[in-house]
């Protein structure tokens, strides 16, 4: 890590308010697993309603946190991600509820500009009250961090089927906890939530430092229901980045949903206007879902099979029907005794949106290692994370998936689903049409 040492002196305090990029000093330099990213350069901003500026290996130090859509879905993919899932006190009324929404609203606009949560930050404010910010991120810059928000299933209706909070009608009617599928061995503590964060930076303790004020700021309010750290995205959101890898040692994302495909942007992620309901308009719906892979086993597959098990070359990352990576797979084409060069349960072939009746996400998923298990494995997977216009685009193609021969493979521990509304212009909180 790198950044000046919290620990100084008063006097060489920055301003409160100030960047935490201000604070290095005058001496300071100006990933279902998807197996489906692009490689060609692009220096423009897409249209999304967040703009560039030059700084970290995304391309960006800072992303503007209002506009059309919140950041953090078609943002080229950082490299890190915390993300973090909620549950309400059941002493919070809707005023409490919107008090909370402005307050994070106000937080993120901050954090995302690299400046600490709050007016006073962690050493500008009295010695005899605690700091409003909790200060490991002094020092570093923006990250290109972004936060996203969205609203569980919880949130318009408790447990017993309870109106909380008033906006019970508004509920999106596709907003149900997802069906059960194959493979699924769904832990509960890792499941659902009434709200959730998505905090994606270049730097993991710009990210971390982002969840860990945003859910300061929660106390007595919302409750930590579960939390997951992703390192090396597994997907590409732009055609400025080069495919990444995930833990399975495959390139994941060649077919995934670009910023800059913008037609296909307003087709398969973004609630329309036209859409039920209408407050969630400019908004979409994400899908989280923690995938253990079995990698021990994994690792003893032969490179024939592991590439047969996928549909795709373990190097090149192409199609097994031929060509390079980003060649269209050719799921008619034979081999010897007139085989197809394709296997019928290779991942590829059945997550296809050709297979799935033209569905296709946008994938922001993210490896993790968190130690081992009790027999000395590791417990290391995906934590995948998508982004669509309606649920039923990943209910459809996970439900392909019931035949995937990587199943042997992958373990399914946690699943939630979310309501995630459109951006928001200055003076407003992230939601507010829904209480509208």
């Amino acid at each position: 890590m790198t950044g000046s040492d919290p620990q100084g002196t008063r006097d060489g305090d920055a301003e409160p308010g100030v960047s935490r990029r201000g604070l290095l000093g005058a001496g300071a330099a100006g990933a279902a697993v998807g197996f489906a990213g692009g490689a060609a350069a692009v220096g423009v901003a897409v249209s999304t309603g967040e703009a560039h500026a030059s700084g970290s290996r995304s391309g960006a130090s800072s992303y503007p946190y209002f506009g059309a859509h919140q950041a953090g879905i078609v943002t080229p993919a950082q490299d890190r991600l915390h993300f973090a899932a909620f549950d309400l006190s059941d002493a919070l009324d809707r005023e409490g509820l919107i008090e909370l929404l402005t307050e994070w609203t106000a937080a993120a606009s901050r954090l995302t500009q690299g400046l600490e949560v709050a007016e006073g930050g962690a050493v500008g404010g009295s010695d005899y009250a605690p700091p409003v910010d909790t200060g490991e991120a002094l020092g570093l810059p923006a990250a290109g961090l972004t936060i996203t928000f969205g609203f569980g299933p919880g949130l318009f209706e408790d447990a017993s089927g309870g109106d909380r909070f008033g906006i019970a009608d508004r509920r999106p009617a596709a907003l149900e906890p997802l069906p059960r599928f194959q493979g699924d061995a769904l832990v509960p503590e890792r499941s659902g939530g009434d709200l959730c964060i998505q905090a994606c930076a270049d730097d993991p303790q710009v990210a971390v430092h982002a969840i860990r004020n945003l859910s300061r700021i929660a106390f007595g309010r919302a409750t930590l229901r579960w939390s997951q750290l992703g390192f090396g995205r597994t997907s590409s959101t732009s055609t400025s980045q080069a495919t990444p890898r995930n833990l399975f040692g495959f390139k994941d994302g060649t077919a995934n949903v670009k910023a800059e495909e913008t037609g296909e942007v307003d087709e398969q992620v973004w609630v329309g206007d036209g859409d039920e309901p209408a407050w969630l308009a400019g908004g979409s719906y994400l899908v989280a879902r923690r995938i253990r892979m079995i990698i021990e086993n994994w690792d003893r597959v032969q490179l024939g099979e592991q590439e047969m098990l996928v549909g795709r070359s373990k190097g090149e990352g192409a199609p097994l029907s031929g060509g390079t990576e980003f060649t269209e797979p050719d799921f008619e084409a034979t081999g010897a005794a007139d085989a197809p060069l394709i296997d019928a349960n290779a991942h590829v072939r059945l997550a296809h949106s050709s297979n799935n009746k033209g569905a296709r996400m946008l994938r922001r998923g993210y490896n993790f290692v968190d130690g081992n298990d009790e027999l000395g494995r590791l417990d290391a997977g995906l934590f995948f994370l998508s982004f669509q216009r309606s649920p039923q685009q990943f209910i459809d193609v996970q439900t392909s998936l019931a035949t995937d021969g990587l199943n042997e493979y992958l373990k399914h521990v946690g699943s939630a689903i979310f309501a995630v509304p459109g951006g928001i212009a200055e003076g407003e909180f992230v939601g507010q049409r829904l209480f509208d």
